[in-house]
């Protein structure tokens, strides 16, 4: 059994039947943007809603709006999710929380866990997280970040999955990814293990026949422009990471085809949207 053993499972299983004893809530965390209305605009409402059904209380939820279009450890990303998290805990009774994280957000996540000193609301927060389900993370980072980054032509192809040279895109250069992994962030191949779970869900490849009614979920449009920059990527990968990055940090959950409905892959807009039963996985790993 993944994430901790039987043990946990059964102990986290008395918690939840306990109203006295602990309170379980979940909290969203995007990738890349900076998110006024992550609810709808990131996420849609309808993963969420169908994903904190899973809770005791399906109202102990938090969806976060940061500028994670900054570096993760300035105040604007780092900052801004731990007074969102820290709030939410602390006015909620959170005493179980398991984050859900999005694509750069698994980085921010990432800097939190392993720089508990870096900010006082750090401890507390790190102490009330069971552990984090990491959505295509973009752990290594993404060679399209390399690309956008060199100013080419390839910058006006992929600025608008991108967001164009921010400093979160240019943090997830490879390189780049490569030292903070090396200096300051735990989690990855030679580096001190991260203090609670972080699990990977990896998306392999992407689907954007005309004819494939599959090809629609999550937004047709956008799974033909996650084709097109596949070309630049390996051939395992969601059209935005491939799947090295996504299972670089923690550990693999499971990678898409295992447990989606009819073996679908998960391209990296589908991975945040109510694609072949994903939330639903979600929902019971509450």
């Amino acid at each position: 059994m993944r994430k901790g053993g039987i043990l946990a499972f059964l102990l986290l299983g008395l918690a939840a039947a306990a109203p006295g004893w602990g309170v379980t809530g979940v909290a969203f965390v995007h990738g890349t943007g900076s998110q006024t209305d992550a609810l709808n605009d990131y996420w849609q409402s309808g993963f969420v809603n169908s994903v904190r059904q899973g809770l005791p209380d399906p109202s102990k939820y938090l969806v976060v709006n940061c500028d994670f279009n900054q570096y993760m450890w300035t105040a604007g990303a780092a900052g801004c999710l731990a007074t969102q998290l820290y709030n939410f805990i602390n006015a909620q009774g959170i005493t179980d929380l398991v984050v859900i994280t999005h694509s750069n957000g698994g980085n921010v996540m990432r800097w939190i866990l392993s720089n508990p000193t870096w900010d006082s609301r750090y401890p507390t927060i790190i102490s009330k997280i069971r552990w984090v389900n990491a959505l295509a993370p973009s752990s290594l980072g993404t060679p399209l970040a390399d690309a956008v980054i060199s100013g080419t032509v390839f910058e006006q192809a992929v600025g608008w999955l991108l967001g164009y040279a921010s400093d979160a895109v240019r943090m997830q250069q490879t390189s780049w990814m490569a030292y903070y992994n090396a200096n300051y962030l735990y989690g990855t191949a030679g580096r001190p293990a991260l203090p609670k779970g972080f699990w990977d869900v990896v998306g392999t490849d992407v689907d954007s026949a005309i004819w494939d009614p599959d090809s629609y979920c999550g937004g047709y449009t956008l799974n033909v422009g996650l084709e097109v920059t596949q070309a630049w990527l390996a051939s395992c990968s969601d059209g935005f990471l491939n799947c090295t990055s996504q299972a670089g940090a923690g550990r693999v959950w499971f990678y898409d085809t295992s447990v989606t409905a009819g073996a679908e892959p998960l391209s990296h807009n589908q991975s945040r949207r109510q694609c072949f039963g994903l939330d639903v996985v979600l929902r019971d790993d509450l």
